[in-house]
């Protein structure tokens, strides 16, 4: 079997896991994909979406941008503040999906405007406008009737 290039991802993951000590499966379970499918991530055989990296990251309790750029998703020299910009919305519980998706295209037409928009370099990353993976629960109040504006 060969291992797919995700740099040590499956290592770093095996180790964090350990030093949280988690068995294989009280963390598949925690971030709420297969044992069997972890257990291949761990191996190196899979290459998992930045979704169950951000999943597994919770679940560990640590920094999805590290297993970002050990799965090569991001790139290690990625300005840090615009990462955690962008993992700072998707975290907000107070914000629906939808919200989620607006503000960070905002926020990425902002960024373009000033010269540093990803699309320069022709490569989506996790939390791009058109790659924003929220999170099926965060739709509900899409359709809030509440009164939230004010007169202007």
């Amino acid at each position: 079997m060969a291992s797919l290039n995700v740099g040590n991802l499956g290592e770093y993951l095996r180790e964090q896991r350990r030093s949280a000590q988690l068995s294989l499966r009280q963390l598949a379970d925690a971030a709420g994909v297969s044992n069997p499918y972890l257990s291949q991530i761990e191996r190196g055989l899979r290459k998992p979406s930045a979704e169950v990296l951000q999943q597994v990251a919770k679940a560990l309790r640590i920094s999805a941008e590290t297993l970002y750029v050990r799965a090569g998703i991001l790139d290690a020299e990625r300005d840090r503040s615009e990462v955690e910009t962008r993992a700072a919305v998707l975290a907000d519980p107070t914000l629906t999906g939808r919200q989620k998706q607006v503000l960070l295209q905002i926020y990425e037409s902002f960024r373009k405007e000033n010269g540093f928009g990803s699309a320069e370099d022709g490569e989506a990353t996790p939390g791009d406008s058109e790659a924003v993976d929220v999170p099926a629960g965060d739709t509900a109040g899409d359709s809030d009737s509440s009164p939230r504006r004010t007169a202007g």
